[in-house]
């Protein structure tokens, strides 16, 4: 069966695993300093005071198969990733950090917000990785787009 084919059941559980995670930076992650506050908003977030930064030595992997699988095929999360935002809560690799990093997770956050949240944004999200596979997906291609240097 094909990713494609998948989708709705890949979805599900992403969005179900996003919301776990989600909750877990809310509680354990670091508010901005009022200089992050401010990159977040030259980037479109729209609430940058409800963002939440946990830094990890490595972002963490689903562990439920199909969805471990499918972001495997489509590299959206493997031994490499620095980032990843959920909602408001971003999941960054402690010696990857860097204001173009965090730029681009906030850019994903404004995502987040202009699609109503975790299950807008993981449907338009994940149905475009795996039409045109994640580098070329349009939200991705935004978020590079809004890359800083400096805040």
């Amino acid at each position: 069966m094909s990713l494609q084919d998948q989708l709705p059941q890949i979805t599900q559980g992403a969005v179900a695993w996003a919301q776990a995670h989600a909750a877990r930076i809310a509680k354990d992650g670091e508010s901005l300093s009022p200089k992050l506050i401010g990159l977040a908003k030259k980037v479109g977030v729209l609430q940058p005071e409800l963002i939440r930064i946990l830094r990890v030595p490595t972002v963490p992997f689903p562990e439920e198969p199909m969805l471990r699988e499918a972001a495997r095929q489509t590299g959206l999360v493997d031994g490499e990733t620095a980032g990843l935002t959920l909602g408001h809560g971003i999941y960054v690799v402690s010696r990857h950090e860097t204001v173009r990093l965090l730029s681009h997770e906030f850019r994903h956050v404004h995502q987040y917000e202009a699609h109503g949240g975790i299950a807008g944004f993981l449907e338009a999200y994940l149905r475009q990785i795996v039409a045109v596979g994640y580098s070329d997906a349009p939200l991705e291609i935004d978020a590079r787009r809004h890359e800083r240097t400096r805040c």
